[in-house]
C-alpha cells in the first residue's frame, strides 16, 4: 500500500467528515429530541429527566425540551376525552427532590381518585429542579400543546429576582426559545445577555453537538434500567438537613430593608405565564417554606429569606391577586419545620400530604367550562 494511497484515503475521509458536519449544521435537525423509545418500548417517565449521578438514578440532566417531554408520560398519546388534565410546573419542590414519584404533589393528587366536570382527574408532574419563573414560563409555553384543563403553579420568592432569571442551566442553554419568549411577551431581558449560550454555525455541527447527541442517546439507554427499577433519583439514608441556625445578614439580592423593590422582581414573567395559558385556568400557589426557630430566626425565616423581604413579597402577591383576579393560594406556613428535608422548600411525604389536601380542595372548586 503506497504512501500516496494512504494520503488520499485520509484526505477523502477528512473531507467527507467535514462535509457531513457542514450538512448537519445546515439542516440543523432540531427535531432529534422527538425521537424517543419512551412511551413505546419503555413506559413514559412520571417526571422530567434530571440527575447528577446516572449510575445511581438511571437519569441525567439535559437541555433538550423536546427530549424531556417525549420521555414523559404526558407524551404517551392523544388526550382522552374522559380526562380532566392538570399540569404542575415549578421548581425542585414540584419535581420532588428526595420524594418518590407517587409521594410528590402530582403523584398524590393523581392517586386521589378525583373526578371533576364528569371526568377523571389526571395530574402530570412538569416541575424541574431550578428556581426561575422564566424556566417555568418556558416549560408552560411548551406544555400548552398537551391541552391542559388546569395548571398548578407552585412558586416562591426566590423564583422572582430579575438578576437570576437566566442563570438556570436549562434556560441559559435554550437561548432561541428564550429569545422567542422575550419577543412575544416583551420580557425585560436582553437577548444578547451573556448568561444565554448563543449558538453559532459551528456549534450546530456534529462536533459542536456531540455532547447533546450523547445525552440523547444516554437518556434512551437509561430507559432500560429505569423501566426495570422505577428509580429516577438516589434516596440517601443520611443527608444534610435544612439549615435552621441562620446568618444575621438581612439583605436580599442586593436589596436592603425596609423596602422590597418591585422593579427588581419578575412579575412581568409571571404575568406572561398567565397569558401563555390562554383560557386555561391557573392556580398560583405560594409553596410552603421552612420557618426556623433557630439562631437569628427573628431576622430570617430560613436560608433563603430575610423576614422583611418575604413578608413584603407576600403582601405584593396578595394585592396583585386581588387587583388582577388571580386564583391564588397562600400556603407558605402550612408545613411544620420538622417536615422539611434538605432545603427550606423540600418537604417530607407527610408534609406533601398536607399540601395535597389543601390543593385538592381548590381543584374540586374549579368551574367546569
Amino acid at each position: 500500500m503506497s504512501a500516496r494511497f494512504l494520503r488520499n484515503v485520509i484526505l477523502k475521509g477528512l473531507a467527507l467528515f467535514l462535509l457531513l458536519n457542514l450538512v448537519f449544521a445546515a439542516i440543523n435537525p432540531a427535531g432529534l429530541g422527538r425521537i424517543s423509545l419512551y412511551n413505546s418500548i419503555f413506559p413514559g417517565r412520571p417526571r422530567f429527566p434530571f440527575g447528577e449521578d446516572p449510575t445511581q438514578s438511571y437519569n441525567l440532566s439535559l437541555f433538550n425540551l423536546d427530549a424531556m417531554f417525549e420521555s414523559h408520560i404526558i407524551a404517551s398519546g392523544p388526550k382522552p376525552t374522559s380526562e380532566y388534565r392538570v399540569l404542575i410546573i415549578g421548581d425542585s419542590s414540584s419535581w420532588g427532590l428526595l420524594l418518590r414519584p407517587e409521594q410528590t404533589l402530582a403523584g398524590q393528587l393523581d392517586n386521589a381518585g378525583l373526578n371533576l366536570c364528569g371526568k377523571t382527574v389526571r395530574v402530570y408532574n412538569l416541575g424541574y429542579p431550578t428556581i426561575s419563573l422564566t424556566k417555568d414560563l418556558m416549560v408552560l409555553d411548551y406544555a400548552m400543546r398537551y391541552q391542559p384543563d388546569l395548571i398548578l403553579w407552585p412558586l416562591t420568592l426566590e423564583a422572582f429576582p430579575l438578576d437570576s432569571q437566566l442563570n438556570s442551566p436549562i434556560v441559559a442553554n435554550n437561548a432561541a426559545r428564550v429569545d422567542g419568549l422575550i419577543a412575544r411577551y416583551h420580557l425585560p431581558f436582553d437577548p444578547g445577555d451573556r448568561e444565554l449560550v448563543q449558538s453559532s454555525f459551528w456549534s450546530q455541527t456534529l462536533i459542536g453537538q456531540r455532547r447533546s447527541l450523547a445525552d440523547l442517546l444516554r437518556l434512551q439507554l437509561y430507559g432500560v434500567l429505569w423501566s426495570a427499577t422505577g428509580i429516577d433519583q438516589s434516596y440517601p439514608v443520611d443527608y444534610q438537613h435544612a439549615q435552621t441556625d441562620l446568618v444575621s445578614d438581612v439583605t436580599y439580592h442586593g436589596m436592603k430593608p425596609t423596602t422590597l423593590d418591585e422593579s427588581k422582581l419578575a412579575f412581568s414573567v409571571l404575568e406572561a405565564g398567565l397569558r401563555a395559558a390562554g383560557q386555561t385556568p391557573v392556580l398560583l400557589i405560594n409553596e410552603p417554606i421552612l420557618i426556623s426557630t433557630g439562631k437569628n430566626s427573628n431576622l430570617r425565616y430560613n436560608f433563603y429569606y430575610p423576614r422583611w423581604a418575604f413578608d413584603q413579597w407576600r403582601q405584593m402577591m396578595r394585592q396583585k391577586a386581588t387587583n388582577q383576579g388571580w386564583n391564588y393560594l397562600d400556603l407558605w406556613d402550612l408545613v411544620p419545620a420538622d417536615q422539611f428535608t434538605n432545603s427550606a422548600i423540600h418537604v417530607t411525604p407527610a408534609g406533601e400530604t398536607l399540601l395535597t389536601g389543601r390543593v385538592e380542595q381548590s381543584i374540586l372548586h374549579q368551574r367546569c367550562q
